[in-house]
């Protein structure tokens, strides 16, 4: 087996690994709850999970997505989130091999995965995540020769005030709030790592999809505009569609018609 599968395989079941970790932040972040301890346990039966029993995606089925003493369900957000988690983290590698680019955006997407399933369930965008993140952000772009620390900065104005003005802008027209300081926060974080050029696709690309699915939602669910769905989710994604496609398919935008 050659050196490249083998690392490939092993990015998958780092990211898998670190997956599980992350639905712990998921599950206690909300709660202000410390993501050290106490040890992983059933939240019916407090059983504390055996190591045979968090080996990713595995010990689910193993278990048949039940705790192995009392037989609660086990959310199938477990599973996912480790095999998210563990795609994110080979298609990085393949794109980017082993380095400190693959390290910083390996970090970052774990973010945004934490962030997407906080949202969908709560509606919160964590600011442990988001305000420590713009910090490390910026400091990444002083070893990051194509981002540099300006072009970071003017991201984390640009990507922060863009929002800012628009929530303004629907606070002011519809004289009620329409995006919270979370979406904000996390754009700004975004444009420390990638740059004021990746701000104007994120939006663009969060707004589309979001339209097309909140629209898609309210049609089925027959509720009207004021069905509240999270934007964090779509930011998240436009973010890492950037990662791999971003920068490709800007050059073909403005390429085309020539």
């Amino acid at each position: 087996m050659s050196p490249h599968i083998v690392l490939s395989v092993f990015a998958f079941l780092f990211g898998a690994v670190v997956g599980s970790f992350l639905n712990v932040c998921i599950f206690r972040l909300p709660k202000g709850e410390s993501v050290v301890f106490p040890p992983s346990h059933c939240t019916r039966c407090d059983y504390v999970i055996r190591w045979y029993d968090n080996i990713p995606i595995l010990s689910y089925l193993s278990l048949r997505g039940k705790c192995r003493r009392c037989g609660e369900p086990i959310s199938i957000q477990y599973p996912l989130v480790e095999l998210l988690n563990g795609v994110l983290t080979l298609l990085l590698y393949l794109k980017f091999g082993p380095g400190f680019p693959f390290i910083v955006l390996f970090v970052f997407c774990c973010a945004m995965v934490v962030i997407t399933f906080i949202d969908l369930e709560h509606q919160i965008i964590p600011d442990s995540i988001t305000l420590p993140g713009i910090v490390i952000g910026f400091i990444v772009s002083f070893f990051i020769p194509s981002l540099g620390w300006l072009n970071s900065l003017i991201g984390i104005v640009a990507g922060g005030g863009s929002l800012l003005l628009v929530a303004y802008g629907y606070q002011f027209l519809a004289k009620k709030e329409g995006m919270g300081g979370g979406d904000i926060k996390l754009l700004a974080m975004m444009g420390a790592f990638f740059g004021w050029q990746a701000v104007p696709f994120i939006i663009f690309a969060s707004s589309l999809v979001g339209s097309v699915i909140g629209i898609t939602v309210m049609l089925i669910q027959k509720k009207d505009s004021k069905l509240a769905i999270p934007f964090g989710p779509f930011l998240a994604g436009a973010a890492i569609l950037y990662i791999f496609f971003g920068r490709a398919l800007i050059h073909w935008y403005l390429n085309l018609g020539r």
